[in-house]
């Protein structure tokens, strides 16, 4: 041990080898960056020796070379960047871990425009003086949904917080105990309207709630009844809940506000295409909802954000509210978003123009070719077989809704399928796929006709 552990060069001498001075040469990182990589290079072989994890016939290694090629694993950890592109093979199609709704073409156009140079973000160009960033979507969100007003904060969840805290603080909030949902990341209603200083009041249980509930539970100190969209979950059965339409004449009677939590956003109508039950936005606030928020990145097949759509009075209140600032959305986001809600103008092209609604839609038959096209070009070493499967919208969205799809079934004899598929993910472009029978699954849904010359690429490595 004492042997091995005298043989490790001082970092001095390491930082005067070839290799130090090649790799400070190139300038693929800074010499204080290389020579903390030595320390830690170092530190760990010494640890591993300490610790017994050498054998004892290594009594005489090359340390330096040994060294060096640790440095270079964190060289090139390093230059990696940490958020990569990924082909989607799962048939998830707002998969949350994967980033939800891909942006259109003309979104990332006007993100990158957006990006490249100077932009009016904050700046009325017709009359050369300040302006506000909420400006510059509401007309679109209000003309999407046909809202009186709108905003927009960072996410969904923001909005909730900033509805409640800015308009229920110290107050009461009437809400089903059936609505009581939590989200992902373990955030629940509950705790959010607990962090804004709104105080929750539960009426109903959790499969019925009546009418009576709530405007039983209806005080002095009522601040609003709000309603939040299950779109995570299904309770099927035994069940009642009460519509926001049936909801309307009680808040207006006793003068609250009628506020509902969408979530899922949607503004193109699915039911149309015989996909879920989810209501759009519009809906909402024809029905009455003086309030509704909803993300940007589910349904809506935009970038992350939360909107707020509703009553002039309400909204203006929001913006002028302390919160909005803080949670107030980049120029990039407002790009993206006014990108998506333009696409929304032309009804007959829309969702072939968004890629979450063009995914949702596609038709079994469709998917169908796809794998037909992707698979003419494999090696023969590939044993395939296709298989009718269920893909889902994912993104705690519709989770009732099955989309009927094919899978895209792999195997080879060199290889085990947890091998290829831990390997698939790890490589770039990254690839994450799914294990069944043994074997690894694509789901084409949510592989478009420009990845599969990657994808083929990606393949070969297993040939």
């Amino acid at each position: 041990m004492y042997q091995l552990l005298r043989q490790i060069p001082a970092i001095h001498e390491l930082q005067q080898s070839r290799l130090f001075l090649e790799l400070i040469k190139t300038k693929q990182a800074s010499k204080a960056k290389l020579t903390e990589w030595l320390q830690e290079a170092v530190s760990d072989i010494r640890k591993e020796i300490l610790a017994g994890e050498w054998k004892d016939e290594d009594n005489v290694v090359e340390f330096t070379e040994m060294v060096f090629a640790r440095v270079s694993e964190r060289l090139s950890d390093h230059s990696t960047y940490r958020i990569r592109r990924v082909i989607n093979g799962t048939g998830t199609v707002l998969h949350t871990n994967l980033g939800r709704a891909r942006l259109s073409e003309e979104a990332i156009q006007q993100v990158t425009e957006t990006a490249y140079s100077y932009s009016n973000l904050e700046y009325n160009l017709s009359l050369g003086k300040r302006g506000s960033r909420h400006d510059l979507i509401e007309d679109l969100v209000k003309e999407t949904t046909g809202a009186e007003a709108a905003m927009v904060v960072n996410n969904n969840a923001a909005a909730v917080y900033l509805v409640l805290k800015a308009l229920a603080k110290g107050q009461e909030v009437i809400v089903s105990r059936g609505e009581l949902v939590e989200i992902g990341g373990s955030f629940r209603v509950s705790s959010i309207m607990e962090e804004s200083g709104a105080s929750l009041v539960e009426v109903g249980t959790t499969n019925k709630t009546h009418l009576y509930d709530y405007e039983g539970a209806i005080t002095d100190d009522t601040a609003m009844v709000m309603k939040v969209h299950t779109s995570n979950f299904k309770v099927i059965g035994f069940t009642k809940e009460v519509s926001i339409s049936e909801l309307k004449s009680v808040a207006k009677a006793h003068d609250i506000i009628l506020y509902e939590d969408l979530g899922s956003g949607a503004i193109y109508d699915l039911k149309q295409d015989k996909i879920g039950s989810e209501p759009t936005v519009t809906e909402a606030l024809e029905n009455g909802a003086d309030l509704v928020t909803f993300s940007g990145d589910k349904l809506l097949g935009g970038p992350q954000a939360g909107i707020i759509a509703g009553k002039k009075k309400w909204i203006d209140i929001l913006k002028k509210h302390q919160l909005a600032r803080v949670l107030r959305v980049d120029k990039m986001t407002l790009a993206a978003l006014e990108a998506t809600l333009k696409a929304y103008a032309n009804e007959d092209n829309v969702t072939k123009s968004l890629p979450t609604l063009r995914a949702i839609r596609l038709k079994k038959e469709e998917i169908s070719a796809r794998i037909q096209a992707f698979s003419a070009q494999l090696s023969p070493i590939w044993n395939m077989v296709i298989k009718s499967d269920v893909s889902q919208v994912g993104g705690g969205t519709m989770p009732e809704v099955e989309l009927e799809t094919e899978l895209l079934l792999l195997s080879t004899k060199k290889h085990k399928a947890q091998f290829i598929h831990d390997e698939l993910r790890k490589g770039t472009p990254a690839v994450v796929s799914r294990i069944v029978y043994d074997q690894i699954a694509l789901d084409f849904r949510t592989i478009e006709e420009h990845e599969f010359e990657e994808l083929h690429k990606r393949l070969k490595e297993f040939e």
